[in-house]
């Protein structure tokens, strides 16, 4: 069997996806992917305009919502707003090493866009959720040191690149305890991660670290980078399948089902980071 890319996604007709995030880099290029397959997409993004302009003029139906997943007010009034059935939610936003800063309702910036904000998107859309969630993660969750009694970095000294481990630590530790709680309620819905490898977007361009500049021949381009989430979104896989790409480190290649850290199969880790995160949000109790 060849490797899965993109011209093997099934069609899509009748099903409404959505995907945070979506205006640039791989987001952009998994709401367009799978509207070209017939799926009707919504694409939350911080910016309505930049949403627009990342989907004009390509085939599909496409709907662009204003969401900022660090502002808990924007994600009340988005998910108020929701109506009707919603089959996957991609939760794709997310930052990378940036300086420290306070979200409006105090949360760590880096911390909220990448895990507190798409938990308690998650948790507010779960009555309509009919199939899958899929969070995006990183290789990096593998380096995270994780303190559960200092998860939005009120103590400890702010470090961009820690704060950003520790959040993809998190979003795995949160899809083990999301598919526990669903398993137990009789759910049909499945929680899923996936990561892109190391893909040259803008994201990680910006990094300290200047991998994307230094070794960008090593790693995933965007399209590739996308993969692992349009085969988390779309395909048979078990709930909490961790998907990234097949090649060595996990860093470029295609999607295949690989395992996380051992840190973050640690369930009552994640039962206890899922209180300590209700507590933050004001959902999911």
């Amino acid at each position: 069997m060849g490797k899965w890319t993109a011209s093997d996604l099934s069609d899509m007709t009748g099903r409404t996806v959505l995907v945070t995030g979506a205006g640039s880099g791989i987001g952009q290029i998994t709401a367009r992917e799978l509207g070209r397959v017939g799926a009707r997409v919504v694409l939350g993004v911080r910016s309505v305009d930049k949403g627009r302009r990342a989907v004009a003029g390509l085939p599909g139906e496409f709907e662009v919502r204003e969401l900022d997943v660090s502002d808990l007010a924007s994600l009340r009034s988005f998910t108020e707003d929701w109506t009707g059935p919603l089959d996957v939610l991609v939760n794709n936003a997310g930052v990378m090493d940036i300086p420290a800063a306070r979200t409006a309702d105090g949360l760590d910036l880096q911390t909220a866009t990448n895990y507190t904000g798409p938990f308690a998107l998650t948790n507010l859309l779960l009555p309509h959720l009919t199939d899958r969630v899929v969070s995006v993660t990183s290789q990096l969750h593998r380096q995270s040191k994780l303190d559960l009694d200092d998860l939005d970095w009120r103590t400890r000294p702010y470090a961009p690149m820690a704060a950003y481990r520790d959040s993809k630590l998190a979003v795995v530790l949160f899809s083990l305890e999301l598919q526990r709680r669903l398993t137990a309620a009789g759910s049909p819905v499945r929680s899923l991660l996936a990561h892109p490898g190391i893909a040259t977007t803008s994201l990680a361009a910006h990094s300290s670290a200047n991998i994307v500049n230094r070794f960008s021949l090593l790693l995933n381009d965007p399209e590739h980078g996308a993969l692992p989430l349009l085969y988390a979104a779309t395909q048979d896989v078990p709930g909490n399948a961790y998907v990234g790409p097949d090649g060595l480190g996990s860093i470029k290649g295609h999607p295949t089902v690989r395992k996380p850290a051992k840190a973050g199969l640690d369930q009552a880790r994640a039962t206890q980071l899922w209180r300590a995160t209700a507590q933050l949000a004001g959902v999911g109790n």
